[in-house]
């Protein structure tokens, strides 16, 4: 089970949504959120911090170090940024900030064809996902160039 959480920026501009693999990392693991408009005016702490594609999320290192404790697999692992995030246990959810929403839309305008174009939407909702997995890949997002 994934637990999800938002939170805005630190100049609340922008908003994200996270989701926390197995409600191991509460959501106080996550101290600071920057966008990439307020992510300019920080000095990047590569022990608490993780980049992706301009936003920054600033971790609590404690609170994560003694939330692993309560999983047997992770007290044998070096507890990072890069493992919270890569594997699953405090990260966007979906593929980027606001990728949840923007996917279903995608989807929504796609499933839209079925009842005027049946081809048409057989041969779209076929590489959708493909095409855009490529697409995120290219624009940067660390989770579409995972695996």
């Amino acid at each position: 089970m994934c637990m999800e959480y938002s939170m805005k920026c630190i100049c609340n501009a922008r908003e994200a949504s996270f989701n926390f693999r197995d409600e191991i990392m509460p959501p106080e693991v996550i101290s600071r959120l920057y966008c990439p408009e307020c992510s300019k005016e920080i000095s990047f702490d590569p022990g608490t911090m993780l980049a992706d594609n301009g936003w920054v999320i600033e971790f609590d290192m404690e609170v994560a170090r003694f939330s692993a404790l309560k999983t047997p697999h992770l007290l044998k692992e070096e507890i990072t940024p890069e493992l919270l995030f890569d594997e699953g246990y405090a990260t966007w959810r979906g593929i980027y900030p606001g990728d949840h929403i923007d996917s279903l839309k995608e989807r929504e305008e796609i499933v839209a064809l079925a009842r005027t174009d049946p081809k048409e939407y057989i041969r779209k909702i076929k590489s959708w996902g493909i095409e855009r997995m490529e697409r995120l890949r290219q624009e940067g997002w660390r989770k579409a160039n995972e695996r």
